[in-house]
């Protein structure tokens, strides 16, 4: 049984992709498929790497039961290119340093993960790091739009 690899990329891994990652995986669970479909994030900077997840994002996520607090922040490596099925990014910016660095062959696993969102919002998470209360909500979401969107499309694609 093949398993879909799924890669949630933010600048330093402790807002925005551990947000999606725990997000995605809590709806992954739900649907019943946490043995096909394998979760990360990652950042491209390495900024915090070894570090929980910043916390008044584990805060908020967890008011809309999705549990952060397991995860540990990590760069994305170049195997991460090749692993994984999805490696999507949270803005425009780290989709930019994602492709400079992704192999050509790998090219096309590369999306802005609110390509899935279904609400038509935004193409970017914005960065809720240096804002107030309500730029970790705004970022929940849009995360939890794009992730529903992506289970279907998953669903779908791979016929699961």
């Amino acid at each position: 049984m093949n398993k879909i690899e799924v890669l949630f990329v933010c600048m330093g891994n402790i807002c925005r992709s551990p947000t999606a990652e725990a997000v995605f995986r809590y709806y992954v669970a739900a649907a019943g498929l946490s043995q096909r479909i394998v979760v990360d994030s990652a950042g491209t900077h390495a900024y915090h790497i070894g570090n929980p997840p910043d916390a008044r994002s584990q805060r908020h996520a967890e008011r809309r039961g999705f549990d952060l607090s397991a995860l540990r922040a990590r760069q994305v490596v170049s195997d991460d290119y090749v692993r994984f099925d999805y490696v999507l990014a949270m803005d425009a910016d780290n989709f930019a340093l994602l492709a400079r660095d992704c192999p050509p062959a790998h090219a096309a696993k590369l999306a802005l993960f609110m390509r899935y969102g279904e609400r038509g919002e935004a193409i970017s998470v914005p960065d809720p790091y240096y804002g107030g209360t309500q730029g970790f909500e705004r970022v929940l979401d849009m995360v939890e739009d794009a992730a529903q969107g992506l289970l279907r499309h998953i669903r779908e694609r791979h016929a699961l």
